[in-house]
């Protein structure tokens, strides 16, 4: 079923993973739990800039969807959303967030938003994407700075937890991005995108894949020193995620033409990430946190 077109520009089925990554975020900090009107408040105010951002994003690339096929019946090159209202409604939603954050949150929370937002649409859609192959690995930061407004929302500050779940989803982005981008590496040529699987070929890609999906399995255990508490029961629960993002990872690398194996990979690398963030509240449960107590005594007496 399509969706109504201010809907549609708005990229909606983008926000709940960026949400997630900034309760992750909250979690991390010594503030967690948060109160229900700081909590409200912040994922209202990161909905409406992830929001904002994905319309601009459709603003800019208008002409570009009009010609890919896989995107020429989106609203605004379709003719179904004039531009002047999908301005509108970018302008609407970026005002509302700023709003929420710096009233109902603070205005670290506020400006981490309207960075990301920026750099979304400035520095990976506008300079990066059409330019390098490296788009996503550096453009990546956009994707990555919800962690970050989720630790300003809970302690007020950014401590380096909260700077760990950054570059965790900056390395985590290439791997999931370019399994998507094999798949559609024909649309991207069409138009002239860089794209790694256009410019270097299926098996670079596939082997780039692999060296950040071990990158992002590194990192992740940092997550065991990160978390105030609640540390080895992250560390146990997440090596079935940690394995199965290397099995799927080198069945890509071994044949990176096989669409299936890339459909594979995409589909669980967002997973992934949703179950990290989960991981990481789940750590900081009442229950968690008394195995860790246990844990450390334990370790103690050893």
């Amino acid at each position: 079923m399509r969706l109504p077109a201010w809907l549609e520009v708005a990229k909606p089925r983008l926000i709940p993973l960026l949400l997630a990554t900034t309760i992750g975020g909250m979690a991390l900090t010594a503030g967690w739990p948060l109160d229900g009107v700081t909590m409200a408040a912040t994922l209202t105010g990161g909905a409406m800039a992830s929001a904002a951002a994905g319309v601009l994003n459709c603003l800019w690339e208008e002409e570009l969807d009009g010609r890919m096929q896989r995107t020429s019946r989106r609203a605004l090159p379709s003719g179904r959303l004039a531009r002047r209202q999908a301005f509108a409604l970018a302008v609407l939603l970026t005002s509302a967030a700023t709003l929420v954050l710096v009233v109902g949150v603070n205005p670290l929370a506020a400006s981490l938003s309207l960075m990301g937002l920026c750099s979304y649409v400035l520095l990976y859609t506008a300079l990066l994407k059409p330019r390098t192959s490296l788009n996503i690995v550096i453009g990546g930061v956009a994707g990555a700075i919800p962690p970050l407004v989720g630790a300003a929302a809970a302690s007020g500050h950014l401590g380096w937890p909260g700077w760990w779940l950054f570059a965790l989803v900056m390395v985590w982005t290439p791997a999931h991005f370019w399994s998507l981008a094999l798949l559609l590496r024909e649309d991207y040529r069409s138009v002239g995108i860089p794209m790694l699987p256009v410019v270097r070929g299926t098996e670079v890609t596939g082997r780039a894949i692999a060296r950040y999906s071990w990158l992002t399995v590194l990192l992740s255990g940092f997550g065991m020193l990160a978390l105030p508490s609640g540390g080895w029961l992250y560390g146990l629960l997440l090596l079935p995620f940690n394995g199965r993002l290397l099995q799927l990872s080198a069945s890509l690398r071994d044949n990176p033409e096989d669409p299936q194996r890339a459909r594979s990979l995409f589909r669980w690398s967002i997973l992934y990430l949703f179950g990290i963030c989960l991981l990481l509240v789940l750590a900081r449960s009442p229950q968690a946190v008394a195995l860790d107590g246990f844990v450390r005594v334990l370790t103690q007496l050893a």
